[in-house]
């Protein structure tokens, strides 16, 4: 088994292209040109004292990745988190939601916001699953709410 690396970046290194490449495709393809919108975002609002870009490589390679920026004093918006697709159905978006909670911890957020899209069953599954309160009714169509709002406290 390869050892993780988790690294800091900005969302330009080099390292991010191919996670960002994909991730702006599956937004397009899930949302149409909202979804190319949200990628051509300012990421500099990821980058330290209010926020962090994260990459886990193996071998030299990004896997995956996630960052987070400052939603409030005490809360930290995740946001881009993404596992490629060649390495999916191995714990990494988990293990990238484990380093953005711990990551922003040290930054002194005490609190967790994000939010994902309806048409993501994936990241909606993989919130519920690591102890994520949703802000809406999970009994509902998710396509009737709109994005899907979660939050976590992380002290």
């Amino acid at each position: 088994m390869t050892t993780l690396e988790v690294r800091r970046v900005r969302q330009s290194d080099p390292d991010a292209a191919p996670l960002v490449a994909e991730l702006t495709y599956e937004y397009t393809s899930r949302y149409g040109p909202m979804g190319a919108q949200e990628m051509q975002r300012p990421a500099d609002v990821f980058e330290p004292p209010n926020g962090q870009f994260l990459l886990l490589m193996e071998a030299g390679v990004a896997v995956a990745g996630g960052a987070f920026k400052r939603f409030d004093a005490e809360t930290a918006e995740l946001k881009r988190i993404w596992t490629h697709s060649q390495h999916r159905r191995r714990g990494l978006a988990r293990r990238v939601l484990v380093e953005l909670e711990n990551e922003a911890r040290t930054f002194g957020y005490t609190r967790i916001y994000l939010t994902t899209g309806p048409r993501q069953p994936e990241a909606k599954g993989l919130y519920l699953a690591t102890g994520y309160t949703p802000l809406f009714d999970v009994e509902t169509d998710p396509l009737t709410i709109g994005p899907l709002a979660f939050t976590k406290v992380i002290r």
